[in-house]
């Protein structure tokens, strides 16, 4: 149930005492000013231009310790698009920020005038030369792009841990590297080319033959200069000697002054220069990008160390060795992570000093693998090793389940010691690198200093090629510890450059906080050319100012953010930006990110505020109302934030007693409401038998009206009709397991294309195999409590979920039988969702059941005992986000596979939004979210279309057009009767 009241009072936060030295102006509650609206909405259109202070404060925090409010927010759809705002912002003297995921550490991704989201519109792949060859639009997701290169057994070279939800325009524009990638496999190194957008509007194709003569063309000067900076560059020696020492290790502060004397030609140099320029010197439209092989056999082990300074010293060793990749964890790292899946519980009682490497051999074979073992061994076994605690076992391991939990463990370090930190507090996170056999030396310095300025840091890092990251927390909303924060910052700077030679910034792009500290490092001579870059580029300084280039020494402390404590659930979010690539809602109101930066800057305003009330006006929808409530938002975050759960405590706190009454009636009393509702399903299946859906569509639509559209479902074609009045006929006797087919397959039926239900696919498959099952004859007005659990109706979810846990404990005989659900939504809820609304004797009785996916059923019990006779040439494959929390995908595939002779799940699939009604309630949320998708599966023509969820299955066919059915129907009509 959505939030009812208009002016969202339910969603009013409580005083946080005095109103925060950053919050958004009360003259900024309207909004964009309307001169810049009105002119940004005749150059674009209505559809690409965000007005609303609700707009501008989502997009005003990344994932760095600072925040800039737009004046408007701009979502444009094409090249030219991007051109004609370039000049508008030259003739209007307007800067522009490029923003894509917004995971930016620095706040690249942040401006105070016009942000330009390339997100929305500027996402696709195309896979060439047989993998070899990538070409991406700069809104891709790197995980995405990994998943197309896959299956030609290839992977891009930058590797950063923010992969599941980084760009690759963000990888290019900051020169992303991460855990293996060091100095080689950069994006700087692995760009062929791109399609970038000058300041001054010309596009160039640097991969074009004519690219240099066309860039002649169109900006002689500009091709000059670039040509004159060479020629000067390599003329001085010792400049040239320098910039060769600077890129020896990981360098991502400023631009890339090697581009002068990597490439000859002026298309060649931009090419050098764009990567890494951060958005201040064009807009990359396109990158082409060269791929590496994937190594698959791989060995890993996290080796635990007594101290930082004695694990840094054992890095070379394993670089000798041959480690793809060698990284570092501190003990407040290591105590941070705990909570994370796979993180035993003993890591919370390491001792402060205890440090681990987590070290990965790559090879071609198992051959070459076991080489670097016997070598690993060799090294590790002087090393000193300790067990600091019973788990800390120190031993390499092949299992790919078990590196991929390390894996996890690694890149879960920011998030994790973010969401530890006091609330309150604001988190900075900095990377630096110096030589590698520097290390240890560099490692004893920085805990010296922490130490000296009051902060105990958490350390990690890629320290195979002696790049660290350490993060620390402070008060912004506190002058003085923002000056302890300061000083550190000026002693961090000064010991790196002067101590180590190294880089303040290895691989998060210079940013806000090392822009001022940018000469410190590269000295007036290299400063002052990039100084000239900039201005050769873009004359009129329009592009993301104060992000690389900044001549204030205090410009790294300006617009730091507070963090206000919000609710428990969300508080420890670090606004990472990990969940938004999976959110439904991401293209149409809010993601999980930012309905936490709206509700923070709710909680910056002092009561009576203009911009609270406007915050609060826009929240219901754009927040609570168009939230699936998946949940998968949990799963991709690192430290498992469940904002879903925070919208359905809205929801909760939206409904008056009176609701909560009904709701726990209608729970009370649902086998009258079920046999209703399938009443209802059949009558309007008969009115469409005879007029069509118009009359249904009008008449629920005029209901909407009156009674609201947040309560009323809309009626949409691709609704079935009902169910059959009886379920198939089963024994007790001799059943393998219960079957509780789930009230939704009690209440609607098959698509009209189709012939036979959902139960009866399941009763017949599972006595094909000899395992038959059986149905309760008093499964009728019980559920798995997920109606009221996805709405916020705490009673009605408490009724349900004891009924149904006291009906399963007698169905099962006490958990002698398996109950075999055949809904994934419904699985998940009466295997996790019912446990807190349990009384304290029903969930003893719950701990006694076995809840089985039907799919899960299928896959481990019934296919070995089947004989696929019928099998479709080709199948289309839609995973539901509940598999995903049950982590069952990989048996619908299993099934699938049993079905169709190819199976194809889409690179692109992801929750369909149909979240029950909600996909009735508000059909523009599924349509935005299975768009995507839609695309993918709509490129070809498949024999079946599968899924395993009656609600999703309903939504994927209202977005593709194509009717799709449980995989059970499928398997049992694959495995019926003779080849």
């Amino acid at each position: 149930m959505p939030v009812p009241d208009p002016k969202g009072e339910a969603l009013r936060p409580v005083p946080s005492g005095a109103a925060a030295p950053d919050r958004l102006d009360e003259s900024r509650a309207t909004g964009t000013p309307g001169g810049l609206a009105a002119a940004l909405t005749g150059l674009l259109g209505p559809d690409k231009v965000r007005t609303g202070v609700s707009d501008l404060v989502r997009y005003a925090s990344d994932a760095s310790p600072y925040r800039f409010v737009p004046q408007a927010v701009v979502l444009p759809g094409s090249v030219q698009d991007v051109v004609r705002l370039l000049a508008y912002a030259r003739r209007e003297r307007r800067h522009l920020v490029f923003r894509a995921a917004g995971t930016s550490l620095n706040g690249q991704a942040q401006g105070e005038d016009i942000l330009v989201d390339v997100r929305r519109h500027f996402a696709g792949v195309e896979v060439e030369a047989d993998g070899a060859r990538l070409r991406a639009l700069p809104g891709t997701v790197l995980a995405r792009a990994n998943a197309a290169l896959a299956r030609h057994g290839r992977i891009l070279g930058p590797d950063p841990a923010s992969a599941v939800a980084c760009t690759v325009g963000g990888v290019v524009a900051n020169n992303a590297s991460g855990m293996a990638a060091g100095t080689t496999r950069t994006a700087y190194r692995t760009v062929t080319s791109m399609t970038v957008v000058l300041p001054s509007g010309t596009v160039v194709d640097t991969g074009a033959p004519d690219a240099d003569a066309g860039l002649e063309a169109a900006e002689p000067e500009l091709c000059q200069g670039l040509l004159d900076l060479r020629d000067e560059i390599e003329a001085d020696e010792e400049l040239t000697a320098r910039i060769r020492a600077k890129y020896a290790i990981k360098n991502t502060n400023g631009y890339r002054l090697d581009a002068f004397l990597d490439a000859e030609t002026p298309a060649q140099i931009l090419r050098g220069l764009m990567v890494g320029s951060q958005g201040t010197l064009g807009f990359v439209a396109e990158a082409v990008l060269e791929t590496l092989p994937i190594r698959g056999a791989a060995t890993a082990a996290l080796l635990f160390f007594p101290t930082l300074p004695a694990a840094a010293a054992a890095v070379p060793l394993f670089n000798q060795a041959g480690a793809e990749a060698v990284e570092l964890m501190d003990g407040n790292t290591l105590r941070a992570v705990v909570g994370v899946p796979g993180v035993p519980a003993d890591w919370a009682g390491l001792p402060r000093e205890t440090t681990a490497l987590l070290v990965e051999f790559r090879a071609a074979d198992a051959t070459e693998l076991a080489a670097y073992e016997r070598a690993a061994g060799r090294v590790s076994d002087d090393l000193g090793l300790v067990t600091p605690v019973p788990s800390a076992d120190n031993a390499f391991t092949r299992d790919p389940e078990r590196i991929a939990a390390l894996w996890r463990i690694r890149k879960a370090f920011v998030t994790a010691v973010g969401g530890a930190r006091p609330s309150g507090t604001t988190l900075i996170t900095e990377d630096f690198a110096v030589p590698p056999e520097l290390l240890a030396d560099a490692c004893a310095e920085l805990l010296d200093l922490q130490e000296r300025h009051g902060f105990d840091a958490a350390v990690a890092g890629h320290a195979a090629h002696g790049n660290l990251h350490f993060l620390l927390t402070f008060d912004a909303a506190d002058p003085a510890d923002v000056e302890r924060y300061a000083a550190f910052m000026d002693d961090f700077c000064h010991l790196v450059v002067e101590r180590f030679d190294g880089s303040l910034k290895a691989e998060h792009g210079t940013g806000r906080n090392i822009a001022p500290f940018l000469e410190l490092e590269w000295g007036p001579r290299a400063t002052a050319l990039m100084w000239r870059i900039k201005r050769l580029l873009d004359p009129d300084g329009i592009l993301a100012p104060g992000v690389v280039l900044d001549q204030d020494p205090r410009g790294h402390l300006r617009g730091l953010k507070t963090v206000p404590g919000i609710e428990p659930v969300a508080d420890a979010c670090i606004e990472c930006g990990f969940c938004e690539p999976t959110c439904p809602s991401r293209d149409l109101t809010t993601t999980p990110r930012q309905r936490i930066v709206l509700r923070r800057e709710m909680l910056r305003q002092p009561p009576g505020s203009p911009v609270l009330q406007a915050l609060l006006d826009a929240y219901g929808y754009d927040a609570v109302d168009t939230c699936a409530g998946d949940s998968t938002c949990a799963l991709a975050c690192p430290v498992g934030i469940d904002t879903g759960a925070m919208m359905r405590d809205f929801r909760h706190a939206a409904h008056s007693r009176a609701e909560e009454r009904a709701a726990a009636s209608v729970a009370t009393h649902w086998r009258a409401a079920e046999r209703a509702a399938r009443a209802a399903v059949a009558t309007a299946d008969a009115v469409r038998d005879r007029a069509g859906d118009r009359p249904l569509a009008v008449g629920t639509g005029l209901a909407r009206k009156v009674v609201r559209a947040d309560l009323m479902p809309a009626w949409l074609p691709e609704i079935p009709g009902a169910a059959p009045r009886r379920l198939p006929r089963t024994d007790k006797e001799g059943a393998a397991a219960v079957y509780y087919p789930a009230c939704v397959n009690r209440i609607f039926g098959v698509p009209a294309t189709r012939h036979g239900s959902l139960p009866q696919a399941v009763v017949g498959v599972s006595a094909r195999a000899g395992l038959p099952v059986w149905i309760p004859d008093d499964v009728t007005g019980t559920c798995c409590a997920t109606i009221w659990h996805s709405k916020g109706y705490r009673a009605g979810n408490a009724v349900m979920a004891n009924r149904i846990v006291e009906a399963a404990w007698l169905w099962t005989g006490g958990g002698r039988l398996p109950v075999v659900v055949d809904a994934s939504s419904c699985a998940l809820g009466l295997a996790r969702e019912v446990v807190p609304y349990l009384t304290d004797a029903n969930r003893e009785l719950h701990g006694e059941l076995t809840v089985i996916d039907s799919v899960v059923w299928a896959a481990e019990h019934l296919l070995p005992r089947l004989t696929v006779t019928a099998p479709v040439a080709s199948a289309v494959l839609h995973p539901t986000c509940s598999m995903r929390h049950l982590g069952d995908t990989g048996a619908l595939e299993a099934v699938a596979r049993a079905c169709a002779r190819e199976v194809v799940v889409p690179d692109d699939a992801g929750c369909c939004a149909f979240a029950g009604d909600r996909g009735m309630l508000h059909e523009e949320l599924t349509e935005a979210a299975t768009r995507p998708e839609a695309e993918e599966v709509a490129a070809r023509g498949y024999d079946a279309y599968l899924s395993a969820n009656r609600m999703c299955e309903l939504g994927m066919e209202h977005a593709t057009g194509e009717a799709y059915e449980s995989v059970l129907v499928a398997l049992e009509r694959a495995t019926r009767g003779r080849p």
